[in-house]
Order: C-alpha cells, then sequence, then structure tokens
C-alpha cells in the first residue's frame, strides 16, 4: 500500500492522528468514513477538505464511505458552536439529505462496483427504529459522564466560556455519532473515522464506544481516529466566505464565474497553502509552481493554477472556459458577442454592483437614443457631459464605441433584457428592459 498519511502530512491535511492509524492504511485496504452534517441543501468549499481527503482514500487504494447525517441532523453538532442550533423539521431535514447527496455524487462513483467503491450511508437509516431504552442500555451505558464531560466541546459549554449551558439534547451527540462508527466498523469492517480537528472529541468517543462494546467479545475491537486542519485564512479571517456569502458547490448558489474569482483572489500565502490541499497536482508539479510564482509574484501564476483546477473540478472545463471569458470582459478586450455568449446568471454576476435602471421595450422599440440612455436614467449628470464623453470616443454600448447620433434598439439586448452601457474604462451601468 502507498503511504496515504505521507501525502496528506506533506499537503497540510493532519491534525491529530491516532497511534496505529499509518500502519493500519499501509498494512492493507481500509474502509474508513467521513460524515457531513445537513444544515443546508448543499456544501461550501469548507466541506471541500473532507470530500477531497475522501478521494484521496480512493485514490490510495481504501474503500472511503460518505455518511450524511439524516438523524444526527435532527440534532445538531455541538462542536465549535456556543449557542444551541435550531432543530431542522424532517421536510427540510429530508431535502437537504438529498441536496448533499447528490453533490457527493458529483466526486465519488457511488455506481461503482470494485472492492474499494465508495458508498454513501445515511445514519437515520439505522437510528430511526432505535428505541430510547435500547439506546440508554446497549450504549449510554457503555460511556460514562465523566468521559463525556471531558471532550473540550462539552466543557467550553458547560463551564461558560461558550454559550449558555448545553442540552441533553447536544450533550447526547456525541454518543450518537460514536454509535453511527460502531455501527459502521460492526457491518461494513469500517476502521477509521475522519473529520475536522473541530470533531477530534466526537470521533475518539467512536473508537471507546467499539473498543468496550468488543470487550465481551472474540473482537479486538480496534478502530482509528484521524483529523484534518479546519482552513482558515492567513490573516486569520474565516475560508470560504465572501463579501456575499458561502462560497458554494452548487452552481445555483454560487456561479462558476463567483468560484472562479474567489480563488483567483486569494492572497500568494494562502494561494501556496491551497494548492497542496484543495489540488490533486503532485508534490514536484506543486513546488515548481510555488518557484515560478515567488521569482514573478506579480503574474499570478499559483492564483490562475488554482482557479483553474477547483473551477474545473467543481463546474467542469467548460464553465471554466466561460469564466474565463467573463473575466476577460472586465479586464481585457472583448466583444458584444462575447457578452452575449454569457448566460444570465454569469453575466449579472460579472457586473454585480454596477448601477442599474429599468426602461421600458416600447421605448427602445421607438428608439432610444444613447444621450437619453444616459440622463434620463442619472447615470451621467447632463446631456452636455453625455455629449462631451461621447465627442471624446469614451462612451461605449455593450463594450462597442459609439457616437452621439447612436441609437439603442431591441437588438442590443442582452440575454434579451439587458444593455451594459459604458464611460471610459471603469465605469459600467446597466439597462434592463422590462
Amino acid at each position: 500500500m502507498r503511504n496515504l498519511v505521507a501525502e496528506l502530512q506533506w499537503r497540510g491535511l493532519v491534525h491529530d492522528i491516532m497511534p496505529g492509524t499509518e500502519e493500519q492504511l499501509l498494512k492493507e485496504p481500509t474502509s474508513a468514513y467521513i460524515g457531513f452534517d445537513p444544515t443546508s441543501d448543499s456544501l461550501h468549499i469548507g466541506s471541500l477538505v473532507p470530500i477531497i481527503i475522501l478521494m484521496h482514500l480512493r485514490r490510495f487504494g481504501h474503500k472511503p464511505y460518505a455518511l450524511v447525517g439524516g438523524a444526527t441532523g435532527m440534532i445538531g453538532d455541538p462542536s465549535g458552536k456556543s449557542n444551541e442550533r435550531n432543530l431542522l423539521d424532517e421536510a427540510t431535514l429530508a431535502k437537504n439529505v438529498e441536496g448533499i447527496k447528490k453533490i457527493l455524487s458529483r466526486f465519488l462513483d457511488f455506481e461503482a462496483t470494485d472492492a474499494q467503491a465508495p458508498v454513501l450511508v445515511n445514519n437515520y437509516d439505522w437510528m430511526k427504529d432505535f428505541s430510547f431504552i435500547n439506546f440508554a442500555r446497549d450504549v449510554g451505558k457503555r460511556i460514562t459522564v465523566n468521559y463525556m464531560m471531558s471532550k473540550d466541546s462539552v466543557k467550553k459549554r458547560l463551564t461558560g466560556e461558550a454559550g449558555e449551558g448545553m442540552s441533553f439534547t447536544e450533550f447526547t451527540y456525541q454518543l450518537i455519532q460514536g454509535y453511527d462508527f460502531y455501527h459502521l466498523y460492526k457491518n461494513h469492517n469500517c476502521l477509521l473515522q475522519m473529520g475536522g480537528s473541530d470533531q477530534w472529541g466526537n470521533i475518539t468517543t467512536g473508537t471507546e464506544l467499539i473498543r468496550r462494546m468488543s470487550v465481551d467479545t472474540e473482537d479486538e475491537g480496534k478502530a482509528y481516529a484521524m483529523t484534518c486542519p479546519l482552513i482558515t485564512k492567513a490573516d486569520g479571517s474565516k475560508f470560504g466566505k465572501s463579501e456575499k456569502g458561502n462560497i458554494w458547490l452548487d452552481g445555483d448558489k454560487t456561479s462558476a464565474y463567483e468560484f472562479y474569482q474567489f480563488w483567483l483572489n486569494t492572497t500568494d500565502v494562502d494561494a501556496e497553502k491551497y494548492i497542496k490541499i484543495f489540488t490533486f497536482l503532485e508534490k514536484e508539479t506543486i513546488e515548481s509552481l510555488i518557484a515560478q510564482h515567488q521569482e514573478a509574484p506579480h503574474t499570478r501564476l499559483l492564483q490562475k493554477k488554482l482557479a483553474e483546477e477547483l473551477t474545473t473540478m467543481i463546474h467542469g472545463k467548460e464553465e471554466l472556459e466561460n469564466a474565463i471569458k467573463a473575466s476577460n470582459i472586465l479586464f481585457g478586450n472583448s466583444s458584444a458577442e462575447d457578452l452575449k455568449s454569457l448566460n444570465e446568471q454569469t453575466f449579472l454576476a460579472v457586473f454585480d454592483g454596477v448601477p442599474q435602471a429599468e426602461v421600458s421595450r416600447s421605448e427602445i422599440e421607438a428608439g432610444y437614443s444613447i444621450v437619453d440612455a444616459f440622463v434620463k436614467n442619472e447615470f451621467l449628470a447632463s446631456g452636455n457631459e453625455t455629449r462631451r464623453a461621447l465627442k471624446e470616443n469614451a462612451v461605449a454600448v455593450n463594450k462597442a464605441k459609439v457616437k452621439e447620433d447612436y441609437v439603442i434598439s431591441l437588438a442590443d439586448l442582452i440575454n434579451s433584457k439587458y444593455i451594459l452601457l459604458q464611460k471610459g474604462k471603469k465605469n459600467y451601468y446597466l439597462l434592463k428592459a422590462i
């Protein structure tokens, strides 16, 4: 077996690891799992790390299990949280579970039939018929309250360091997650659980539960744990957010263009770290890219490669090309045809924040002069200012320079509803036909 742990370590993807884990992964193909919390019907780029780890597992000859928490999602993981979560209703939870399954299926082929084929499981399937009495007898009896209270996620809440205490519901979370590990261990020979560093307490509860539930059997009850760091930016701010909020893996929530721009705008320090974590490029390739980037940082070679690799992985080659084309529209030479080739979502993402106004289609049909377009919509202060800009050849419609006699028509509409006006290199205005 190739050394998966060594691969993850040089990429910066190992935080804590239980003794014996590396040896187990070197000894034989091993089944391992990571859980995904269904708090939304999509996953954002913070979830890319566990997804990529499961992909590495597969590439190194091990069997990945992706667990969607249909049962644990009803409670909410207290790890890293200062207050109790709002409980989701069953309809919302079911929708979220399906959304997450759909996204995971883009990265892991759950239809594969080989021995190490990825498997998708939902803990609701084995928890739904588990009565409270049986859970208390079979599971609760094995782990002491003292042991549970020693976990950081519990201690901080109980001492008032974070939030206002902890409900019994959240207190039991680590037992339920621990039982998930036991169930997969017993029924699927799953020997390793992985997750973010904030999950170490929950994961080790699982290894301890497996050990204690195997005491009266011939089974050794040996299970393993490994966590990865929680990704942050160099300035300490939260990773995975833009000014608009989370960067999602779903194109309907975050366009390919916005996704591409997020990676393109990372700092040099972060790009050096992220290229190892988020891509499957070989070590020699990455070291060469970093060396080239350091010689000429202004070319942003590292950021471009990072954005290219990630956008292709998440959205595909065609969407990457569209994102590059969209970026060039703002920062390079482009034509009306380039603008019209963008879908509406990408077009609006490119010109997000640009001043907008509405104009009726009938007004455009009647012949809408370029001066009226600027003055009536208060894009420029007066007709004189507009005419002066026109004489200086500084006005464009859909990136094409125009003169004072230009009349906007329906043929100018982008996506059947937008017209892009421009004064100078950087001042854009958007007209929407209604």
